[in-house]
């Protein structure tokens, strides 16, 4: 089974930090591109890098990214994530009225640029092949469980997709990059009432 190193975050300071929107597409952009340069980022969030790199820092700080070696200018501070995932939960943030609602708030931001992520895609999708266009999907699946049994799924889900991850990393390392795209997977599962 493939395993990797998660970060649950549950300090305040360390979730306000990440809790702006910047920092969260800048954090997405080192961990899809694995080391880059405040330079690189700067071009794809479409910033000046002296912004980039002032948010950079922040990350930093709370050690969400790190220093990398440097690549082919090494001129450059040159930056990686710190882990190969995070997480939050709400169980961490509940107790304190300000906890909770920086929380909501970032629960709500994440959610926002999930959805920009794919729509963005839907307004792209006819430039892409037709062997990706089939490829990708959309689903939706309405369930009847307690809340263990969706726990339990999440961590199933989770295996999942980390063994993919996994898979797709070290083919890229060992030069297998023909055909290869980074793809989102945005999976939820919550309770609602009808």
């Amino acid at each position: 089974m493939a395993t990797e190193k998660t970060r649950r975050i549950k300090d305040l300071d360390t979730l306000k930090a990440l809790g702006h929107p910047l920092r969260m597409k800048l954090y997405r952009a080192v961990y899809v591109a694995g080391t880059a340069t405040a330079s690189q980022l700067a071009e794809q969030v479409d910033e000046a890098v002296s912004l980039v790199s002032y948010h950079l820092r922040k990350l930093a700080t709370h050690g969400l990214i790190e220093e990398a070696e440097p690549g082919g200018d090494a001129r450059e501070r040159w930056w990686r994530r710190a882990d190969a995932a995070i997480s939050t939960r709400d169980e961490d943030f509940r107790d304190a009225p300000e906890s909770a609602a920086v929380h909501a708030a970032l629960s709500r931001m994440h959610a926002r640029q999930l959805s920009e992520m794919y729509e963005s895609y839907l307004d792209t999708q006819a430039a892409w092949p037709g062997d990706w266009r089939s490829a990708t999907f959309s689903s939706e699946y309405l369930l009847s469980l307690t809340a263990e049994e969706l726990r339990r799924l999440g961590d199933e889900l989770n295996e999942v997709i980390t063994k993919w991850r996994v898979h797709g990393q070290a083919a890229r390392e060992s030069g297998d990059a023909e055909g290869r795209e980074n793809v989102a997977v945005h999976t939820y599962g919550f309770p609602f009432r009808m």
